[in-house]
């Protein structure tokens, strides 16, 4: 099994996925559930940490990020040595790209 490492930036996202879903739907108790099933799928990444398609692959730059998907959103990592680093955690419909490599929006 490898380690997972969930990056402050991606805690962040979670934290304003909760917000957000919570505020939209009335519901903390549907927003936790949603998270749940987010972090449900990154820890399957414990046991097989290359289940993830390859990002390059849908958009032809070259990056070692992979990206698995739940719900609306997709968490972002790269698989290094014994070691799945998560990175982000964004919405399917966000210019995930521009946040990814840091390029303005």
């Amino acid at each position: 099994m490898v380690k997972i490492v969930i990056s402050p930036k991606a805690e962040a996202d979670l934290e304003r996925i909760v917000e957000y879903i919570a505020q939209q739907s009335g519901s903390v108790k549907t927003a936790f559930a949603i998270i749940q099933k987010i972090k449900t799928r990154i820890f399957e990444l414990e046991t097989f940490p290359l289940i993830g398609k390859r990002l390059s692959s849908v958009v032809g730059e070259d990056t070692d990020y992979r990206f698995i998907g739940s719900s609306n959103y997709l968490a972002f990592y790269r698989h290094v040595d014994n070691c799945v680093m998560v990175d982000r955690v964004l919405h399917n419909k966000q210019d995930y790209l521009s946040i990814l490599f840091n390029q303005p929006h």
